[in-house]
């Protein structure tokens, strides 16, 4: 599959996921959660459906087979790296401009972890 069809395929599975990681987050953080884990609730929601959108569209095994237990391994040390990173970001928003300031920043951060992280995908989960 070309990179452009990946990439576009990425991109609309991304923000599916966004969109759910951040609702998942405001309405968490909103009802009292503090930060850190109010993102890892909304990373975790986000996490489950981007597995398997990206899997079964974006990088799709040429063979047809399911995505399997390593593949999922790959994907979860992925995205423990990226929540950390994720998380340690939104911390700092939440602490130094306000919860509010956090909701607004949470995409970007997001969006600017998503590009390193479909190279990494492409070459290190879904290979």
């Amino acid at each position: 599959m070309t990179l452009l069809r990946q990439g576009g395929r990425y991109i609309a599975a991304g923000l599916m996921q966004l969109l759910l990681d951040w609702l998942v987050f405001v309405a968490a953080t909103a009802a009292g959660l503090p930060p850190v884990p109010g993102n890892l609730l909304g990373r975790s929601s986000g996490a489950l459906l981007g597995f398997w959108l990206n899997g079964r569209y974006t990088f799709p095994r040429e063979d047809g087979r399911r995505h399997g237990w390593k593949r999922f391994a790959r994907f979860l040390a992925l995205w423990l790296l990226m929540t950390a990173l994720s998380s340690g970001l939104l911390a700092w928003a939440a602490q130094t401009l306000g919860l509010q300031m956090a909701w607004l920043a949470k995409p970007l951060v997001e969006g600017g972890l998503a590009v390193l992280n479909f190279f990494l995908l492409r070459h290190v989960v879904y290979r």
